[in-house]
C-alpha cells in the first residue's frame, strides 16, 4: 500500500477521532458554533475555500480507486471534502445548509454525526498504522 494512502489514513483518522470527541463533550457549544456559521455568508465563503482548496489537493494527489478499503475510503474523503466546498461556494447558504449540514434538524442528528465521525477515524487510524 502507498506510504501516502497511509499517511492520509492516519491523518484523517486522527483529526477525525479528535474532532467527535471536541463535538461530544462541547454539544451545545458545536451546534451554536454550526448555527453560526451556516448564518454568515462571508464565513461559508471562506469555508467553501478552504474546503475546496483541501479537496482538489487530495483529489489530485490520492484518486485511487482500487487496492482495498482504506485508499477507496480516503479517495471518497478527498472527493466528498471537495464537493462540500463547492456546494458552500455555489449554492447559496440555505441551501447548501440543507445539503452538507443536515439543514435545521442538525440538533436531532448531532449523534450521529459524532458517531460516524468517530468511527470513521478509528477505522483509518487503524488501517492507516497497520498498513506497510
Amino acid at each position: 500500500m502507498a506510504e501516502r494512502t497511509a499517511f492520509l489514513g492516519k491523518l484523517i483518522g486522527i483529526y477525525c477521532i479528535l474532532l467527535a470527541l471536541a463535538m461530544g463533550i462541547n454539544k451545545q457549544a458545536t451546534i451554536l458554533t454550526v448555527a453560526a456559521l451556516v448564518h454568515d455568508v462571508a464565513l461559508m465563503f471562506v469555508m467553501g475555500l478552504i474546503l475546496v482548496a483541501t479537496g482538489v489537493a487530495m483529489t489530485l494527489r490520492h484518486n485511487i480507486w482500487s487496492g482495498g478499503a482504506l485508499p477507496v475510503i480516503v479517495t471518497i474523503v478527498g472527493w466528498l471534502t471537495l464537493l462540500k466546498g463547492l456546494a458552500f461556494l455555489f449554492f447559496p447558504p440555505p441551501a447548501a445548509v440543507g445539503i452538507v449540514v443536515w439543514g435545521h434538524t442538525y440538533e436531532q442528528f448531532f449523534y450521529l454525526d459524532v458517531g460516524a465521525a468517530l468511527v470513521l477515524g478509528i477505522y483509518l487510524t487503524i488501517a492507516g498504522f497497520r498498513s506497510k
